[in-house]
């Protein structure tokens, strides 16, 4: 059985805590916690904000879905507004390089604290000056010193693909999970970002069927000829019934967890009509 659960970066305008407290009221069983600012910005993330965030966990009963530590836009003072993956995994600068790598290693230690079963991580996109086969190596060295510190603790690496990253669609990122051949590395699946590409998100699910680390799930409007903007379920296009009806084929089990950052003017309404919306199957 699959059990919804909701990010915390729709609640940008909130704290952590109070994210949580919110989340809670619109009868979701998890919440995925944000790994950037204005929530969990790990270099400014202090043991009493750890301690209030757990003592919140215990208040609302909510389970932690995952750690998504696709972003970091803490680490600039100007960084754009939209989706931004840098410093990436990916990147020729080894500096930069080992902050992320670091950074991902301290979303990984939250897990453990809050008994999440997985992180997320994007790849980010190959920067000018570094091909794509020079980025994959680097991708890779990243990912196995990041899953030297994860698979100790039992904690599962979900990488997030998305159109015009380096690892873009699910061909790419079953062959990195082949490569790799890591107990820890799988694949948190968004299935806006699926449809997007041109996938069938139902397809992509039977396809990573145990591979699996988490599902982000948005509703989005023309798929492949459309645009990539997380919209409430039932606003677009995406088939519901059929997502759930593949999720069940594969016996998955964990978070489905809504990813509607694109609401943080109003996040109660996105909560709250998500949860209407998909409560028939679930």
């Amino acid at each position: 059985m699959v059990d919804l659960a909701f990010s915390t970066n729709a609640y940008t305008h909130y704290s952590l805590s109070d994210a949580i407290r919110h989340i809670a009221d619109h009868d979701y069983a998890g919440v995925e916690l944000l790994g950037d600012e204005p929530h969990a910005y790990f270099p400014e993330f202090s043991d009493a904000a750890r301690i209030d965030l757990r003592d919140t966990l215990d208040e609302t009963e909510l389970a932690v879905s995952n750690i998504n530590a696709n972003t970091a836009t803490g680490y600039y003072d100007d960084a754009p507004p939209s989706s931004f993956f840098e410093p990436s995994v990916i990147r020729a600068d080894a500096d930069a390089r080992e902050w992320r790598i670091d950074y991902t290693k301290r979303a990984i230690d939250l897990a453990d604290a809050v008994d999440a079963p997985a992180v997320c991580l994007a790849t980010g996109r190959p920067l000018p000056g570094t091909p794509p086969e020079e980025a994959r190596e680097y991708l890779h060295e990243s990912l196995h010193e990041i899953l030297d510190y994860a698979e100790p603790m039992g904690i599962d690496v979900g990488i997030e693909f998305e159109p015009e990253l380096l690892i873009e669609n699910t061909d790419e990122t079953l062959a990195l999970i082949d490569d790799l051949d890591r107990d820890g590395l799988g694949v948190n699946l968004d299935l806006g970002h699926a449809a997007v590409y041109g996938e069938d998100p139902t397809e992509s699910i039977r396809r990573s069927a145990g591979a699996i680390t988490g599902i982000h799930l948005e509703d989005i409007v023309g798929g492949r000829r459309g645009k990539h903007y997380h919209r409430i379920p039932g606003e677009g296009d995406l088939d519901f019934r059929a997502i759930f009806d593949a999720l069940d084929d594969i016996g998955y089990d964990g978070f489905a967890t809504l990813e509607l950052y694109t609401h943080p003017d109003d996040p109660d309404r996105a909560a709250r009509e998500a949860s209407a919306e998909l409560a028939a199957y679930v």
